[in-house]
């Protein structure tokens, strides 16, 4: 087991000189500055084990890799995004980085309609319902130009389900959607 941090890059407010004080003896990081379905080159991927080794770390975990809109809506560009993919986890193999996190977690990555959905097992899971979030976008948000982004199928059932939640159920929606994103409460 190694203990390792979370680090955002050369922009993180946290020097990782700093964290030798708390124990870190790894780095989880990626290189937040690309946007998504963009290639990683293996340069800078090297770029960024030399600042980490500098400091005493080892690049030990990408998270993440990240799965860009365009791939997970089969969007214009998934081709060419998949390609950027595949080509980043080449060279993240050519610099011998061996754990890599992905997801392929809608909108704003981390959304969630549910926070709590109850599993056959009794147990309970977070959970993503497009037709949910469509509520959110275009009844509770109103988005500008939401319509554009859901088929009239879409459109209509969450319409249906709009007008048959409650106002505490529009609340939750709400909050649930909203609970990942920073500076939430």
């Amino acid at each position: 087991m190694k203990q390792c941090w979370r680090w955002f890059g050369p922009a993180d407010q946290i020097p990782l000189d700093d964290l030798h004080q708390v124990g870190v003896e790894g780095i989880v990081t990626a290189l937040h500055e690309l946007p998504p379905g963009t290639a990683w080159s293996l340069a800078q991927i090297s770029e960024r084990q030399a600042v980490l080794q500098a400091a005493g770390y080892e690049w030990d975990v990408v998270e993440s890799l990240p799965v860009s809109e365009a791939i997970k809506t089969q969007g214009a560009e998934m081709r060419a995004h998949i390609t950027a993919y595949k080509d980043s986890l080449e060279a993240l193999a050519a610099a011998n980085i061996k754990t890599i996190c992905y997801n392929f977690m809608p909108i704003l990555d981390w959304t969630r309609t549910n926070l709590r959905a109850v599993q056959p097992h009794g147990g309970a899971a977070m959970r993503f319902d497009l037709i949910d979030f469509a509520v959110f976008d275009l009844h509770i948000l109103r988005r500008a130009d939401a319509a554009e982004s859901y088929s009239a199928a879409q459109r209509a059932a969450a319409a249906e389900r709009f007008h048959a939640l409650s106002d505490d159920g529009k609340k939750q929606l709400r909050h649930n959607i909203i609970a990942g994103l920073p500076g939430a409460n």
